[in-house]
Parts: C-alpha cells; structure tokens; sequence
C-alpha cells in the first residue's frame, strides 16, 4: 500500500494535529464511557473447524459455546474466552460466497491481544515451529507479533497491560473503565 510522502503527508500529519487539538480532551475532563465494554466481537469465518483449531488447539482460546445463529439457518455461531470477560464470536454462512479478506473500509484491519512476555515468545516461538508467516517484532515496535487467522483476520500479540499504549494509559485511571 503506498504511503503519503512530502506535502501530502505533512498534510495528514496537520490533519491529525488539528483533529487530535479538537477532540482529544485531558484524561481528568473525559466522560465516562455510557458501555460496560466490548461483550464480543463477531466475526465471519469461512471454515468453521479451521478456526476453532486455530483458536483453541493451536493458540490455546478455549472454544466456549457453538450454536446455531439466530437469524440465519444452518450458520453456526461460537465464541472463544479471550480472558479478561472477553469473547471472540464468529458466523459462519453456508452457501454465501464471501471474498477472501481484503483491507478496506469497513473491514477489520486487526485485533490487538493483550500477553506478557512469557506468552509471547510462547506464540513467536509456535509460529515458528510450524512455519506460520508473521510480522514483527523487527519492524520497529518489538512487543507487537502480526498473524493472520485462516479467514484471514488480522491479530497482533501485544505484549503490553491492557488500556496502555506505548508505555501510556489511555484510561481515566479508574480500574473499572
């Protein structure tokens, strides 16, 4: 994907400058958020075993319910424990051609997991010996570890606290945020 280079990209750069002075409020002027978090994310898969293998047998997320969707006949709907109370769901649809996945608008660029460091030379060190194709962490942040799943979903292993980001805490500094 070509980047913005010269004017166009201090352009961008303004852009985020004059968006970040606009919106982005100090932690202690920031409302509370009106949700109690994120209950699952819902995600299509194109094969349902090769994703509970991936998840579950391969990087341990223990597969926790698979059921038939409510509103579309015969599309299996199943969650993985993400820790923390959080649940991975994917569908998947029978019959429905879907295109293999491509970065764009609207679609999921990546999700970012939360592992400590024990965990993540655990997952480096999987996806090497099977030969798995990953980024990272020598492209210039070495906590973060890039995989695709095989629907293609983007997943970076963030070896970093929840909430933090660069070494940051982007929450209000109230645990239960």
């Amino acid at each position: 994907m070509p980047q913005p280079e010269g004017a166009e990209l201090e352009a961008v750069r303004q852009r985020r400058a004059e968006l970040k002075a606009q919106y982005l409020r100090p932690v202690g002027a920031r409302p509370a958020t009106p949700v109690r978090g994120v209950h699952h994310i819902a995600l299509i898969a194109k094969d349902v075993e090769a994703t509970i293998r991936f998840y579950q047998e391969f990087l341990g997320f223990p597969l926790v319910e698979l059921v038939e969707n409510r509103d579309y006949a015969g599309s299996s709907h199943f969650f993985f424990d993400l820790g923390n109370r959080n649940l991975l769901g994917f569908f998947d649809f029978p019959g429905h051609p879907h295109p293999d996945y491509a970065e764009t608008i609207g679609a999921v660029q990546h999700l970012a997991l939360s592992v400590d460091a024990e965990h993540f030379a655990a997952i480096k060190a999987k996806l090497d010996a099977e030969g798995i194709d990953y980024l990272g962490p020598d492209r210039g942040a070495e906590d973060s570890l890039y995989v695709r799943d095989p629907n293609g979903i983007g997943l970076e292993f963030y070896n970093e606290e929840l909430g933090i980001f660069n070494g940051e805490s982007l929450h209000l500094g109230n645990v239960a945020d």
